[in-house]
């Protein structure tokens, strides 16, 4: 399972795993620190800075909570956090991070590029540490299947990093549909003007290495190995590269869909649809449009419901547009009811409007937690802790690795435009499409497997 160093079996490391999760058989995940000094959980990070450094920072800003370790494989990117943190220990690989590390660390944040998430999470899940992960949750669908059996078999306290499913904005959306507000409803139109793509090949030279970044360690499992570009991949944008990203549905997918995906109950949709254009020369497309078919819900005005996508440029028709009577945000969702339309911008002020005029609104902002508004963090230490009255927090890895896996499905269907697959979400496969179901997993490079 591990890419190079894994527990070995018999060891008395691999015995202490097995010792705790047995004698933990019962309840619905694993709430306990391992011995920390003060009662405080123990943190690692993996990643160290952008979205990893928002993470660390948050977790850290936890009253009990200390960050011990720090992994990112270019150094770099750590200064500031030694600045900040000065007895955090550095290291450049995070297997290093885990073998040294050991019973010191009982939890851990895994904020790296999207190809990386699933052999950092497994391993970590292995040896008993809890997870804290970035959306999406994994890089392809085999993986985040995998994510999800092993937080199962664990019980370990998981989480995915889609903040917004902590906010009053998510929570106002769910709370006002689920209450009936524009009846039941009929579709839904949900997208984000980012352009995580690039329609034209990567230029054919390799650049010198900047001294503190090991090439091989960022390119992880992706076979073949990337040559170093600058600017091309590392840092950011690798999200418009295949092999790393998972283009703009992946970056804004997760946030995107939780609100409707929750506000209707829904689970793995039915079929999917691309009319946007194909990815191309390795990178992912722009301007996408995909079509979701999911089963209906108590919800749902029919037995089945439409859910569209949209990216960059593409926006929903003008007569969807037309009906709220005002400029469209650059990310939100529409949901198209029986009595009405809730607007939800991402992150702002959800709206509902009955013939084109806006009826009611609700402020945006965190979920009020008394004493802080770190809400979606602080809920993963919260229950590490046992303070959540044994509920698992939001988006663990039960209810987030089946919205990955929604949308993660997008990004399969855009390489066959035009065309309706089928999906068979129990077996994991395109039952009629045996091209696409070449696309659920990935090859990973010698010495590296999940």
């Amino acid at each position: 399972m591990s890419p190079s160093k894994s527990i070995p079996a018999g060891s008395p490391g691999r015995r202490r795993f097995l010792q705790t999760v047995g004698a933990l058989a019962t309840g619905p995940f694993i709430q306990r620190t391992q011995g920390s000094p003060n009662g405080k959980v123990q943190h690692a990070s993996f990643g160290a800075a952008g979205m990893a450094g928002t993470d660390l920072r948050k977790l850290a800003a936890h009253p009990d909570v200390r960050l011990v370790a720090v992994a990112d494989v270019d150094l770099a990117r750590t200064e500031q956090v030694k600045a900040e943190f000065p007895d955090v220990r550095v290291y450049q690989d995070w297997r290093e991070l885990l073998e040294k590390e050991g019973d010191r660390v009982d939890s851990c944040n895994v904020s790296t590029p999207d190809h990386m998430h699933a052999i950092i999470a497994l391993q970590a899940l292995e040896r008993g540490k809890h997870v804290y992960c970035q959306k999406p949750l994994a890089h392809n669908l085999s993986e985040t299947r995998k994510l999800r059996d092993k937080a199962a078999s664990t019980r370990l306290v998981t989480q995915m990093g889609t903040q917004l499913a902590s906010y009053t904005s998510d929570l106002s959306t769910r709370a006002w549909i689920q209450a009936g507000a524009i009846g039941k409803v009929r579709q839904v139109h949900t997208f984000s003007g980012k352009t995580w793509g690039d329609p034209n090949p990567l230029p054919e030279r390799e650049d010198p290495l900047p001294a503190t970044l090991n090439w091989d360690h960022w390119n992880g499992v992706a076979d073949p190995p990337a040559r170093y570009l600058q600017g091309a991949f590392h840092p950011g944008q690798w999200r418009k590269r295949q092999p790393f990203g998972t283009g703009t549905l992946g970056d804004m997918g997760c946030h995107m869909f939780n609100g409707w995906f929750r506000s209707l109950a829904l689970t793995a949709p039915l079929s999917v649809r691309s009319i946007g254009p194909a990815p191309r020369h390795g990178n992912w497309a722009v301007d996408g449009e995909i079509h979701y078919l999911f089963p209906g819900t108590q919800y749902t005005a029919e037995k089945t419901i439409e859910v569209i996508w949209y990216d960059g440029a593409k926006r929903p028709p003008a007569e969807i547009v037309g009906l709220l009577g005002e400029t469209f945000p650059r990310e939100g969702s529409v949901y198209v009811g029986e009595q009405g339309i809730l607007l939800a911008p991402h992150g702002g002020w959800v709206r509902i409007f009955r013939n084109g005029r806006m009826v009611e609104q609700a402020v945006h902002g965190f979920k009020d937690v008394p004493g802080t508004a770190e809400a979606h963090w602080f809920e993963f230490i919260d229950a590490i802790l046992g303070r959540t009255a044994g509920k698992p927090p939001k988006s663990d890895f039960s209810f987030a690795a089946p919205l990955t896996e929604a949308v993660l499905l997008g990004n399969v269907a855009s390489f066959f435009p035009g065309e309706t697959l089928a999906w068979n979400s129990a077996a994991l496969t395109f039952p009629e499409k045996t091209e696409a179901n070449q696309l659920l997993g990935r090859k990973y490079r010698q010495g590296w497997q999940v």
